[in-house]
């Protein structure tokens, strides 16, 4: 099929005529058909006479979201507006994209989909469920057959959004990180495809729940689990060969298992395990630019050691050596895991059977000393540390303190979200560190006081930042994997766009100084109302890394890189119709 890059220069052939073309919501302009449309494609008696342009539309529709009261009844009226008009609902939330991400992903996505199977309507993405294992290849072909793919989002749902196990609700986050990066990252939805894997659901108020629309039992695990994953990954790889795999939102006991079977034979990327570590080592990158340090230099407490934690420790590591030149053990002895147990050492891997803490274990000698994070913190004499525990209030005063005694300026980063589980509000960490520390968060919050009267710009370590430009360059170059190159790639350049970096280099202040034009401390990453752009400038560095060690499968000059990213950028933009009945929408 030909590319649907809509352009505000494009004439698109469309096959469908009254109804079925209103109801398409691909192709559906709404009050937005020309009167030469109306004629053609007869619509005329369908809509009300009044031809609005798209932005006309956009404000209603905005005056529309406005009268609903509660973000999850924003979140629903948002919904049934992507399935009845893709163009209006992406231009909507990508003017308002900072006031409406929290709306449409992290943390009123989560309540929406703990409610999925109370708000299901209609159906929408691919799902595939255990009993029907036999049928697999049948139900995908049903949706792929005769249509260009570039990226696949599956989850099976065990750890969403820090929610826990949702079953065939996970499907709903699929969609919504499909969703995401179409917003930021530019990806055509009609080449998106979201992915449920309902493998089952260890969560009691579903199975009892009759309204529950998943597969009512038990969470398959073991050698049936892996081969319904490989079955289907396989299906991927054969039917897909050129696209983009995102895992998203499984199990701790998986999540870096699956990655690793599987990372060297496809395209795959797990924002969990990569998204969360790639954005926050950008914010350090950024942060030891200004301490004028290198991150082989830094001493880590991950306080939270989960799928994220892990995630994040191996992202740093990996940096480590591949930046500054680091033997792979000493960089991973930087490094101090706590959990809800405490600090992991031997004694603790061996009691959890948690196979993924081995390599960050520490020797039982240590927890001699105790092993809170408090404890952990005084003994390390940490420069960073981060939190990933969802444990409200978890960096108290004593901590922040301790870290403050021992670093000008500690770089501090809590986080967990949504903003009620954060490890600590960035104003207590001022007032705490007495304004000295670096400060990065996982929520947005607003501007904080510091000590001199000014204001500190808190950076939101949003993975939006980046995992839409990881995709999108993975999928221009048509990459054979994503390679730890790529990824590090990706992060130099969004730490390269660091405001604060930025201003401590000179590049919008006075070189050494880090404070904006109002004399205020900018934040360590770019705002999220800068997301698509930043993105786009991730992507053609992930791009050119994928050419340059020869992972890319391109059909253009290098040369033209930079055009081509550009070029394949999908805007929510009207395009002329004309009729054709070969064209669009043909079944």
């Amino acid at each position: 099929m030909a590319d649907t890059n809509r352009k505000t220069s494009h004439t698109c052939k469309i096959s469908l005529q009254g109804a079925a073309l209103l109801n398409d919501p691909q192709w559906n302009k709404g009050s937005a058909f020309t009167e030469e449309e109306r004629q053609i494609f007869k619509l005329r008696g369908r809509l009300p006479c009044k031809v609005n342009t798209l932005e006309e539309q956009i404000k209603r529709a905005y005056d529309q979201l406005q009268q609903h009261d509660t973000p999850l009844k924003k979140n629903s009226f948002l919904e049934s507006l992507r399935v009845q008009n893709w163009i209006l609902y992406y231009a909507l939330v990508q003017k308002y994209l900072k006031e409406l991400m929290p709306i449409v992903y992290t943390p009123t996505e989560a309540e929406a989909i703990s409610n999925y199977s109370h708000l299901y309507r209609r159906s929408e993405g691919l799902y595939l469920s255990f009993p029907n294992a036999e049928t697999m290849e049948e139900d995908f072909l049903d949706q792929v057959k005769g249509r260009d793919i570039d990226l696949i989002v599956v989850s099976d749902a065990e750890a969403i959004l820090g929610i826990g196990d949702q079953g065939v609700g996970g499907v709903a986050i699929s969609i919504a990180k499909s969703v995401i990066y179409t917003l930021v990252g530019g990806i055509d939805p009609a080449r998106t495809l979201p992915v449920a894997l309902d493998v089952g659901t260890n969560n009691k108020e579903l199975l009892d729940d009759d309204i529950y629309v998943g597969w009512r039992h038990n969470r398959v695990r073991g050698k049936d689990y892996d081969e319904f994953v490989d079955k289907f990954v396989q299906l991927v790889k054969k039917h897909v060969p050129n696209g983009l795999l995102h895992f998203e939102d499984f199990g701790v006991t998986n999540a870096q298992r699956l990655l690793n079977r599987y990372q060297e034979d496809y395209a795959v990327f797990n924002d969990d395990m990569q998204g969360t570590g790639a954005v926050t080592l950008a914010a350090l990158m950024s942060a030891v630019g200004i301490t004028k340090t290198k991150l082989s230099d830094q001493t880590i407490v991950i306080y939270g050691a989960g799928s994220a934690g892990l995630g994040v420790a191996r992202q740093i590591r990996d940096a480590m050596v591949i930046l500054d030149g680091m033997d792979k053990e000493e960089a991973t002895r930087r490094f101090h895991l706590v959990d809800k147990d405490g600090l992991v050492t031997k004694s603790l891997v061996d009691k959890a059977q948690h196979a993924g803490w081995a390599e960050f274990q520490r020797n039982d000698d240590e927890a001699q000393e105790g092993t809170s994070l408090c404890d952990v913190v005084k003994r390390s004499k940490c420069t960073i540390l981060i939190g990933t525990s969802t444990h409200a209030g978890g960096f108290t005063e004593e901590v922040v303190k301790e870290m403050t005694r021992n670093n000008a300026h500690p770089i501090i980063l809590p986080l967990s979200n949504p903003t009620k589980l954060v490890e600590a509000h960035p104003q207590d960490i001022i007032k705490w560190s007495d304004g000295k520390a670096l400060i990065a968060t996982g929520s947005p919050f607003d501007a904080c006081d510091l000590p001199n009267g000014q204001k500190a710009i808190i950076a939101e370590c949003n993975n939006a930042l980046i995992y839409g430009g990881i995709g999108h360059g993975a999928i221009l170059a048509r990459a054979k994997k994503v390679s730890d190159g790529m990824l590090i790639a990706a992060v130099q350049r969004l730490a390269q766009l660091s405001p604060a970096l930025k201003s401590h280099q000179g590049e919008t202040g006075k070189e050494g100084n880090v404070q904006d034009a109002e004399g205020n401390l900018p934040p360590l990453l770019p705002d999220f109302e800068t997301a698509p752009d930043t993105n786009f400038e991730v992507s053609i560095a992930v791009a050119q890394c994928a050419i340059d060690e020869g992972l890319a499968r391109i059909d253009f000059d290098p040369s033209q890189l930079r055009e081509k990213a550009d070029i394949s950028r999908w805007q929510p933009v009207y395009p002329r119709y004309t009729y054709d009945a070969n064209g669009y929408g043909e079944s």
